[in-house]
């Protein structure tokens, strides 16, 4: 006979399906279904892909990823489209801006009113974190998943062009996602976008770039100049403890070991070398990746960067002069 008392793992469960509805009802009406439109020879269109977005304003801007608008030569985007919500509109939107090197991209639609989504910080993420994966695959039915935060710091290749990168920082989830979902939220517990569902990493993993102080950035470039100026100096590594000798002047944090230094780039003409430790550029304290990254705006395109490096035990100082990367 049951007494009418909860079990804690009833408690628990009810608490963790209180927490995603809570979630999903308030974010749902600022993610939308997007289907990207064609021209065709005889003068229409066609539907020629899709995806979902999140509100980024009152006015009309959207975020998404870029992939989700590229251009059936995914050289460039395709610029039309109509976006659905679940309270039934249906609005017409232009892509604004599209930057491969971080999968985003901004659209605009000319209707106000819509209800934008708050953006979270994914540089407070834990592992094991509770996130909800929201999209909109089927026009005016949004879908909900949930999970854990699986595993930060993961790294996701990109090219635009010639150009070859990582997407750095990268949030690696098992709320389920499908390809439907590109371009939608993932958002923290208390309803935050800290992402923004990108890729299927394998059965069960999912991926999301972050939303943080480099992608707010990015988001801004997209939104007023519709393009992302970047620094280039032609460096790829992964974060690493100091070694011993080290710690003393470079504590605390670790550094980013140089995993290759591409021939005939900035980093490459300074005399950094694969294997080096990168433990400063331009004054600013390296640990990671993102460091790098914040470092290399547009600003500092032809300036004299210093670059501090270990190297044998040695401190080496060389002087780097980033380019624009096309």
């Amino acid at each position: 006979m049951s007494t009418g008392v909860a079990t804690p793992d009833a408690v628990a469960l009810d608490a963790y399906s209180t927490a995603v509805v809570a979630v999903a009802e308030t974010l749902a009406p600022s993610v939308a279904n997007l289907r990207l439109t064609a021209s065709t020879r005889n003068g229409g269109r066609v539907v020629a892909g899709g995806g979902s977005a999140i509100v980024l304003s009152h006015d009309g801007f959207l975020l998404t990823s870029a992939h989700v608008v590229a251009g059936r030569r995914r050289s460039s985007p395709s610029r039309n489209g109509v976006a659905s919500f679940t309270d039934g509109r249906e609005l017409a939107f232009t892509v604004i801006g599209a930057d491969p090197l971080t999968d985003l991209a901004v659209l605009r639609t000319e209707d106000g009113g819509l209800e934008p989504a708050n953006l979270g910080d994914a540089s407070q993420l834990r592992v094991g974190q509770l996130v909800v994966a929201i999209g909109n695959p089927h026009g005016f039915a949004g879908s909900v998943t949930a999970g854990v935060v699986s595993a930060l710091g993961r790294s996701l290749p990109a090219r635009a062009g010639g150009v070859a990168r990582t997407i750095d920082d990268v949030i690696q989830t098992d709320a389920a996602l499908n390809p439907g979902n590109s371009g939608g939220a993932l958002a923290d517990s208390q309803a935050r976008v800290i992402g923004v569902n990108t890729a299927l990493a394998g059965v069960g993993l999912g991926l999301a770039v972050p939303v943080n102080h480099a992608t707010r950035r990015v988001i801004g470039a997209l939104m007023t100049d519709g393009r992302v100026r970047r620094a280039y100096i032609g460096i790829s590594g992964a974060p690493r403890p100091l070694p011993p000798s080290a710690r003393a002047s470079w504590s605390p944090g670790g550094c980013l070991e140089l995993a290759e230094v591409l021939p005939e780039t900035p980093a490459a003409r300074a005399g950094l070398r694969p294997g080096d430790l990168l433990v400063e550029l331009g004054g600013t304290r390296i640990t990671g990746v993102s460091d790098v990254l914040g470092v290399l705006e547009h600003e500092v395109i032809s300036s004299h960067l210093t670059a501090v490096a270990l190297r044998d035990g040695v401190e080496r100082h060389v002087q780097v002069v980033p380019v624009e990367l096309a």
